[in-house]
Parts: C-alpha cells; sequence; structure tokens
C-alpha cells in the first residue's frame, strides 16, 4: 500500500501536509525513479486555477531539474488535456498540480505515464521507496535539467476532440448549452469547444479562480443549483457541469432536471455499443445495474473493477474495451485517452443529441431506473479487513444471497438488487451501497447492513 498516493495522485491542505517540501522531494524522487530506464526524461508539467499552484509547480519542477529531467510547462490546463499531451507529444511522463474537486484549501499532485495514463500502483510504491529514502541521484552542475514553456495544449487537444465527432451533424444542430466550470481549469477549454461545434453558450463561473467563489468544485446536485435553474429559464437544450480539474462532466436536461452520473454513463456507453455492436465495457462495482442492462441489450458485456479511475483505464485497456468509466461523471473514451474525460462527453453528447434527434430528458427516460442509498460508517483501519472477512462468513448461508463478488470489498447480489461493503481505500470509513428497485426495500437492507457492519466492528 502506498503512503502518499491515494485514489487519484496525492493530495493534503496546503501548507500542511501539501507543502513545498514535499512537492520538491517528491520531483527528486521521481526524477530519480525516470533516470534509471531513460538518460534524459523530458516531463510536461500542468496546474488546475488552485492559489497555491504556482507554488507547488515550482517546487516538483525544482525536484525533476535537479535529477537531470527537462521540465516543460504546458501552463493552466483541465487534467485530460495535460494527459493527452504527453501521449500524443511523447513525453515520458506527465505532472498535473490539482486536487480535482476538493474545497480550495487543497492541492495535489498527479502523475502520468508516457501514454498518458494514470501512473499505476507499483509505479507510485517505487516513487514513494525513494522518497521515503532520501537517496536521489541529484545531478552534476552541469548537467542539471532545462526548463521551458509550452503554450500549444490546449489547441492540441480541441483538435483531438473535433477529429473524434461528428462535427457537421453536431453544428447542424444549433445546441444552446448552459456550461458552468465552476471557475476551474475547465474554462480554459469547454467554452472554447462548443463554440467550435456550432452552440449557443450561456457561461456560468467560466473565469478561472481558485478561491471557487461561483460554487464548490463538487458537481453535486447542491452545487448546481444556478446551472439547473438557468437551463430552465433560457430554454436551452442541457446544462453541463464539470469539477476543478474538468476531467469529470455532470449533466441537466433541458428541463432542468439533474442527471446523476450512472445514467449519463449509461446513455453514452449504449450509444458507443450501438456504433460498435456489442464489445467490452469497464466501471466499478458501485455502478448502477443500468449501465449493464444497456450495455447487455446492444449484446455487449461488463467487466467490474475497484472503484479508482486509474483501476479502470488499466482493465480497458488490457481488455480492448469499446468504452468504460464511473458513475460520478467521469467518462473513458479509449479511442481518444485512457483517462475521465469531460470533453470528449460533452462532445459524444452532442453528437447523440445530433444522432437522435430527441431531447435529452426522453433519451434518459429510456435508462432503466433503480433506488440506490449510500452511506458510511466509521471505521478503524486496522480493523476494515477483519471485518470484511467475517463479512464472508456471516453471509455464506443467507438464503436472500444469489451470488458473492469479492473485486473490492463485498458486493452482495440478492434477487431485487445488490449491496456492496467495501473499506475506504483513502479515509478511515467502512461504504455502504445499496441497490433496489424500490425505495423501501433500498432503505430496508441499507439499514440491516449498516447495522451488521457496526456490530461486527463492535466485536473486532
Amino acid at each position: 500500500m502506498t503512503r502518499l498516493f491515494g485514489t487519484n495522485g496525492i493530495r493534503g491542505v496546503v501548507n500542511q501536509d501539501m507543502n513545498s517540501t514535499l512537492a520538491l522531494e517528491m520531483g527528486q524522487a521521481w526524477g530519480t525513479y525516470l533516470k534509471k530506464t531513460i538518460p534524459r526524461p523530458k516531463c510536461a508539467i500542468g496546474t488546475d486555477a488552485r492559489l497555491s499552484n504556482q507554488m507547488l509547480k515550482s517546487a516538483i519542477t525544482a525536484g525533476f531539474l535537479s535529477t537531470g529531467c527537462d521540465v516543460i510547462d504546458v501552463g493552466l490546463v483541465p487534467t485530460p488535456t495535460l494527459q493527452y499531451t504527453v501521449k500524443e507529444k511523447q513525453f515520458d511522463a506527465g505532472i498535473i498540480i490539482t486536487a480535482s474537486h476538493n474545497p480550495p484549501q487543497f492541492n495535489g499532485i498527479k502523475g502520468t505515464a508516457d501514454d498518458g495514463t494514470e501512473l499505476t500502483k507499483n509505479v507510485e510504491e517505487a516513487i514513494e521507496q525513494i522518497y521515503f529514502s532520501k537517496l536521489f541521484a541529484l545531478s552534476d552542475w552541469n548537467d542539471v535539467g532545462s526548463y521551458s514553456t509550452w503554450d500549444g495544449a490546449i489547441e492540441l487537444y480541441i483538435k483531438g476532440v473535433l477529429s473524434r465527432v461528428d462535427v457537421t451533424s453536431i453544428k447542424k444542430q444549433q445546441s444552446h448549452v448552459v456550461l458552468d466550470c465552476g471557475n476551474g481549469a475547465g474554462s480554459l477549454v469547454a467554452p472554447l469547444l462548443l463554440k467550435k461545434l456550432g452552440c449557443v453558450v450561456t457561461e456560468l463561473n467560466c473565469e478561472p479562480d481558485g478561491t471557487f467563489p461561483g460554487r464548490h468544485s463538487e458537481p453535486v446536485p447542491e452545487n448546481l443549483t444556478l446551472l439547473m435553474k438557468k437551463v430552465s429559464e433560457t430554454h436551452a437544450s442541457f446544462g453541463v457541469g464539470l469539477d476543478g480539474d474538468a476531467d469529470r462532466a455532470i449533466f441537466v436536461d433541458e428541463n432542468g432536471s439533474y442527471i446523476w452520473g450512472d445514467k449519463s454513463l449509461s446513455l453514452v456507453g449504449k450509444y458507443i455499443t450501438q456504433k460498435t455492436k456489442g464489445g467490452i465495457t469497464v466501471t466499478p462495482v458501485t455502478t448502477s445495474t443500468c449501465f449493464e442492462d444497456v450495455v447487455r441489450q446492444n449484446k455487449g458485456s461488463v467487466v467490474y473493477t475497484k472503484v479508482g479511475s486509474p483501476i479502470v483505464a488499466g482493465v480497458m485497456k488490457k481488455n480492448h474495451a469499446v468504452f468504460g468509466g464511473e458513475e460520478n461523471g467521469g467518462l473513458i473514451f479509449p479511442k481518444f485517452q485512457f483517462c475521465r474525460d469531460s470533453a470528449m462527453a460533452l462532445a459524444t453528447l452532442l453528437e447523440i443529441l445530433a444522432t437522435e434527434k430527441r431531447p435529452l430528458s426522453e433519451l434518459i427516460a429510456e435508462i432503466p431506473s433503480y433506488e440506490m442509498l449510500k452511506t458510511k460508517i466509521a471505521c478503524p483501519n486496522e480493523k476494515k479487513e477483519r471485518i470484511v472477512n467475517q463479512l464472508v462468513e456471516e453471509m455464506k448461508n443467507h438464503q436472500e444471497i444469489t451470488d458473492i463478488d469479492r473485486t473490492d470489498g463485498l458486493k452482495l447480489y440478492m434477487k431485487d438488487g445488490w449491496v456492496l461493503m467495501r473499506p475506504s481505500g483513502t479515509e478511515p470509513i467502512f461504504r455502504v451501497y445499496v441497490e433496489a428497485k424500490e425505495k423501501h426495500q433500498a432503505e430496508r437492507v441499507a439499514l440491516f447492513y449498516k447495522n451488521l457492519v457496526e456490530s461486527l466492528m463492535q466485536r473486532a
């Protein structure tokens, strides 16, 4: 297990656990790791809009330079823009300074491999080992790395997105889109992309600002109330809200109704598997059954993974998947790149609307509906594994259970739904997810299994 890297990079409160010393030494450790196999590594670095971005970027850049790595600064960009740039321009590594959807006092460091994918756990563990040993391979005075800037990343990325969708059909639709970038890095890409696709754009919070004055960065319903209201008031085609580093997109239909991420995931999955006449799709065990329902209708299949977009992307690559993603608005389009990508999600939704020539609410209504409840229980990290093992024993002879899945925690399938109990990989908590056809049934199951976990925890 890594001690610094979580599900998506390293994150912490600025000048507390996320500080310039950490960034400097992380750059030295990472640079040392790269120099083991690459004589002169070339690394791209970018940031989101947070106030501490220059501080942390300067520190980690110094670390890379000190080990003889060349650093090219691509500026303020969305995470998927940096990832696409690394892949297309053949960099050896990519670094994005971002804390994604976290509050403004947070920031983080996220790594990208030479193919644009997020770092695997074994690479993160190797970098951490060097970091904690402090055995950095510092270069001689005449062999330190060089620093330069490049301002072509956004243009390269937008061109790439446009090359993957039917621009002509989308332009004919002349969609009106209300766009809420949440004062994040998406402000530099999404408005320009929509205009190039012939859309009328109503902008909300589309000025980069690390204090996030417009709304909280996480695109959950309570943070997108203005977006929902504006879509309804302006009679727009739909609305879209992005998170801080613009790798996730959440949609609002033409009536101003919030669309949960599992529904948008399912809509795009349905469209892609229709085009590909089936194929493998990949998603975490937390995703609603509605995704599998629509994929199977098109003779496709679903591979379930542990939670975490790097894990989903890795399994997609291994299985030559046609599509994948998470239920939080993070969609992955393998023909473009193996990472979550809000701009591709936005452009693909526009293509779906242009193809179907029906309103978004109507398309979403065709996706099967389930009731889902999520709850969590405080649980010390040292008790987690024991509780999972005890749950497995408890469930062996349970008559309601039709199947057991140990992919991530414990997922129990029942006749009319499922329950997932999994220990968090980043917090001292146990999460319980329940899906059922009826709300009262979901509530009953959630209460039963929450009480069960709590009772086992008291005995553990």
